[in-house]
């Protein structure tokens, strides 16, 4: 596959390629809302937070960067979407408590739509089998499958069919112990709510 140029980060430059490629996007969250779906107030935060000295400018270009990876999902169909999330994205008040809010809101709303399959990672399971990493793994119609491991200021993109098929295992343990889909609605529902009246 040939890559684009990218104003991503080189670590993530393909990748955001690739995203716009799959035909399955499956993605495990330990501590964050995957870009994807990060509205403009929530990545705002999250640059504010890593980025000491920047301009306004810049934020603004990186935010918009960030969020235009949401196109992705403006098709109503593919690519399909799943998204596993650790019970701690959903407790980090990233940008304060009414950012926090409209960001599990539009999660949320898109589990509701049908066009994301969500299921969450509850505290009560303890150690599972992606608790060390973010990962993403996509599928594509004509290429075979890639995994993507995430850690600070680097990135494993993986196309050797045994990392794959470890991080395919990996992804399917995690997922065996999460809630349903009822129920993980029902948690991000309750913990926007939550944020929202300043309770967490």
């Amino acid at each position: 596959m040939e890559y684009l140029e990218s104003k991503y980060t080189d670590h993530f430059a393909a990748v955001a390629e690739l995203e716009q490629q799959a035909t399955l996007i499956q993605q495990f969250a330990l501590t964050l809302i995957p870009g994807v779906f990060q509205t403009e107030a929530y990545a705002r935060a999250l640059f504010r937070a890593y980025r000491p000295n920047h301009t306004a400018e810049e934020l603004d270009e990186a935010v918009v960067i960030r969020t235009k990876r949401s196109r992705i999902l403006d098709g109503p169909m593919k690519p399909v979407v799943w998204t596993l999330l650790d019970e701690s994205v959903l407790r980090r008040r990233v940008g304060g408590s009414q950012v926090m809010a409209e960001q599990l809101g539009r999660v949320a709303d898109l589990a509701e739509a049908g066009r994301l399959r969500l299921h969450v990672l509850p505290y009560e399971v303890g150690a599972h089998a992606l608790q060390q990493s973010l990962l993403t793994l996509m599928s594509f119609e004509d290429s075979a499958p890639v995994a993507y491991a995430e850690g600070f200021l680097t990135g494993n993109l993986m196309d050797d069919p045994a990392l794959v098929t470890a991080s395919q295992t990996a992804y399917a343990l995690a997922l065996s112990d999460a809630l349903s889909r009822e129920d993980s609605l029902a948690l991000v529902r309750a913990a926007a709510e939550e944020h929202a009246h300043g309770q967490q």
